[in-house]
């Protein structure tokens, strides 16, 4: 069986000594993790490893000997790294020496049982001993048997390197009896600005779930559970976006430490998502504030509204005379579009009624940009759905007018046919009539179907607009869903340190002569951008219901209302 041998590439220039590590025997693999120097007393370096193994819960030990001797290696010294393998007793004991400046290595493996060198074929794989202890190794989405089986071998090199952090947190500055060399050996890696924000967010974030506890207890508060609070907090897409902050909230501040590495990632996503979104809402609102812009704003408002009920009212002058050369019924056309065209009176005057306060509205309404950009864009998103709720209700009367004579026109035509709709038993029954019920039925059917041409038509106007509002917030929703649910650390993370989010991993040959063992080099292979966003996106809040192709032109067809106003989001995974 080949004999793989992990060597961490930060000790190739270390000085001689033992090598510590741990001997996987289902892959008959060794990871080295450490080199120990002379000199030594081998009882001080048991104890050590003991006391390592306990806190680690990694099954560390001695593995063998390394020898690195720029001139020609002594007799002694040969011996005595041989005799090291009575001392420690590890079979097989692997003896690894590099001589002088020259390129190869020889690395061998002595059984205790026998004085003599076994024979055997030796990988020699070297590896980046901190970019494997600081990066998390993903399994394959494909989980073949032979790509989980390689995946569970890598795991567990991975996971002996990361388990050992504490062994990495000795350098040769320290005052005891032991020297290593691995890849903080020449310091611990720290950064002064990392402790000072570690020892800073605990107040912050005490001080933050006290807030976050008043303000989830407001929000709990039977206030507001009466009507019309409850109605605002469960039809508009600023309050979900507001309660889905809230539990983004809640998940940073908690004081439960992240057990795994996916529950840290989300906390870290979340983090940055909620600061790129705050910072890029103070932008906004900067914007906004500066130049005036809320007055000019305020004063396109009312000339945009004024325009677009001139656009309905020369809409339903259109549709009030013949469209497109069709004949319409003149009665029911006037009685609609004299219906309609009063609607559009009460919103005109309505929106001069509110043009004074306009200004002030915008005012504070820009100043909730600040709890972050996806807020603003959900109040925009409400703002139109306010603006054009006249459109929301030509659409409703229109599609009810519209669903009842198609309902009407199906029972008629089960009339004729003999048959009639079972409603306890949810079918379509034979039923016998009498010649009155025919005729009247005859003479319902046919002034329903003379009248649907003209219904049909207005249905199908005010549908288009309200298709046209529904892209309009989808987009901006749309946007929201993207700040909400990308993962924006992960992403950095894969830009700057890619190794941090590994994939698995791929061998370059770096020396193969015969006598000598293979030399591999291990680098990672890090995840696609695609597969990051797949592994760590967030979920998010879905104001909208996704409707599939065949159930939205169903709907269209039978006259049901697609996308009501008064829909509650729901969340998406």
């Amino acid at each position: 069986m080949v004999l793989k041998v992990f060597f961490p590439s930060c000790c190739s220039s270390a000085d001689s000594g033992i090598l510590i590590g741990r001997w996987i025997s289902e892959q008959n693999s060794a990871v080295i993790l450490a080199v120990v120097h002379f000199p030594f007393i081998p009882v001080q370096v048991k104890q050590y490893l003991g006391e390592l193994q306990r806190v680690t819960k990694v099954s560390v030990s001695v593995l063998g000997s390394w020898s690195n001797s720029k001139q020609e290696k002594e007799e002694s010294l040969s011996e005595f790294l041989e005799d090291l393998g009575t001392i420690f007793s590890h079979e097989p004991w692997i003896q690894i020496s590099r001589e002088g400046d020259s390129k190869f290595w020889s690395c061998s493996t002595l059984q205790k049982h026998s004085n003599n060198r076994k024979e055997e074929e030796i990988i020699l794989v070297y590896y980046d001993q901190r970019k494997v202890m600081l990066s998390h190794l993903h399994p394959p989405l494909d989980t073949a048997d032979g790509r989980a089986e390689d995946a569970s071998k890598l795991s567990a090199i991975f996971d002996t390197v990361a388990r050992s952090r504490v062994l990495f947190m000795t350098d040769r500055y320290d005052e005891g009896p032991i020297k290593l060399t691995h890849w903080q050996s020449d310091g611990v890696e720290a950064s002064i600005i990392v402790e000072l924000m570690k020892q800073a967010s605990v107040p912050a974030c005490m001080l933050l779930t006290f807030l976050l506890s008043l303000v989830s207890g407001i929000c709990r508060s039977r206030v507001l559970k009466f009507w019309p609070l409850s109605f605002l907090w469960s039809k508009l897409s600023t309050c979900e976006q507001l309660g889905h902050r809230l539990q983004h909230l809640q998940v940073i501040s908690s004081n439960r430490k992240a057990q795994n590495q996916p529950q840290l990632m989300r906390k870290a996503n979340i983090f940055v998502s909620l600061l790129i979104d705050v910072a890029l809402g103070i932008l906004l609102m900067s914007w906004l504030y500066r130049k005036n812009r809320i007055g000019h704003l305020a004063d396109t408002l009312i000339p945009v509204a004024d325009h677009v009920a001139e656009e309905l009212q020369d809409l339903l002058q259109w549709l009030m005379g013949a469209p497109a050369g069709l004949k319409m019924n003149r009665a029911l056309d006037q009685v609609l579009g004299r219906f309609f065209l009063y609607h559009i009176h009460l919103w005109i005057s309505y929106i001069h009624l509110m043009s004074p306060f306009i200004e002030m509205i915008l005012w504070y309404v820009g100043l909730s940009a600040c709890l972050g950009l996806t807020v603003a864009l959900c109040i925009l998103s409400d703002i139109i759905a306010l603006l054009t709720f006249h459109i929301y209700c030509f659409y409703v009367y229109g599609a009810r007018l519209y669903c009842l004579k198609i309902y009407g026109l199906s029972s008629l035509w089960r009339l004729f046919r003999g048959k009639k709709w079972n409603v306890l038993r949810q079918r379509v029954d034979s039923c016998s009539y009498d010649l009155d019920q025919l005729f009247i039925g005859t003479l319902l059917f046919t002034i329903l179907l003379f009248l649907l041409p003209t219904t049909a038509l207005y249905y199908l106007v005010f549908t288009l607009l309200r298709l046209l509002v529904v892209i309009v917030q989808g987009l901006i929703h749309l946007l929201v869903d993207l700040i909400d649910s990308l993962p924006l650390y992960s992403l950095i993370l894969r830009l700057c340190r890619s190794y941090r989010l590994a994939a698995g991993v791929k061998f370059r040959v770096l020396e193969q002569q015969d006598g000598k063992p293979l030399r591999l080099l291990m680098q990672i292979n890090p995840l696609s951008y695609g597969a990051v966003v797949q592994t760590y996106r967030l979920p998010t809040y879905s104001f909208y219901p996704k409707d599939s192709w065949a159930s939205l032109c169903k709907k269209l067809f039978l006259g049901e209302l697609i996308y009501p106003w008064k829909h509650k989001g729901e969340k998406q995974d």
